[in-house]
């Protein structure tokens, strides 16, 4: 599973799931350099979300192997509704009180016109376990988002859901790798790996300093 290169708003930590922004030229570096890493990897098939960015990502995977990239309605990024766009912030100081319940619980609450995590994991779950099914014994590429692919994640690796802002992080174009005995049996062997970013060979992605999680910038104990 692989998240979208870098985007025109990425680096303005703007709410943008089901905007579709376009990608940014490092975005398509990054994705240029991840095709190069795999360029040597068997796989049969890439898959994308339906958005731009994920679609431009997934065609520069799949250009060196000659694949149709085709994608699932399933694989879309989570929706913010009517924070679509504003920054953390400007969410803040509009709709104080659904900021604050999508703090405690990004999981089952949802802004006005927007989706809830549990809401992206009901539609991109099935699709996920459709794929490896008919994949069975092959390696697939699935170009998706930042919250959908860490909502997979915590599915599948029985993680606390409501925690996946706080407990995950996928870079943009970073590559996680899940092999699987069976559709119910998965192992996560790579998680947001960033190092085809360097040519030079740096292999530990910075530490973003942006953050839509709050838990990330508390200073001391955050139960104090």
């Amino acid at each position: 599973m692989v998240r979208h290169g870098a985007t025109v708003l990425s680096a303005e930590d703007r709410f943008a799931g089901a905007t579709n922004v376009a990608l940014s030229d490092e975005g398509r570096e990054q994705a240029r350099g991840l095709a190069e890493r795999l360029s040597h990897e068997k796989i049969v098939a890439v898959y994308s979300s339906p958005l731009g960015r994920t679609i431009e990502t997934a065609q520069i995977l799949a250009a060196p192997r000659d694949l149709k990239v085709q994608t699932r309605d399933g694989l879309r990024e989570i929706n913010h509704g009517r924070w679509e766009q504003m920054t953390r912030r400007e969410v803040e100081q509009k709709f104080p009180e659904e900021a604050a319940e999508w703090e405690k619980d990004p999981y089952t609450f949802a802004p006005q016109g927007g989706e809830s995590g549990l809401a992206v994991t009901a539609r991109a779950l099935p699709v996920l376990i459709e794929l490896v099914r008919h994949h069975a014994g092959e390696n697939f590429l699935i170009v998706s988002h930042k919250a959908t692919i860490r909502l997979l994640l915590s599915s599948l690796l029985g993680f606390d859901p409501r925690r996946y802002r706080d407990n995950l992080d996928q870079r943009p174009a970073a590559l996680n790798i899940v092999d699987f005995r069976g559709a119910t049996r998965p192992r996560l062997t790579l998680f947001n790996d960033t190092s085809h970013y360097d040519k030079a060979g740096k292999a530990i992605p910075d530490i973003p300093e942006l953050r839509l999680s709050k838990w990330w910038n508390m200073r001391g104990d955050p139960s104090q």
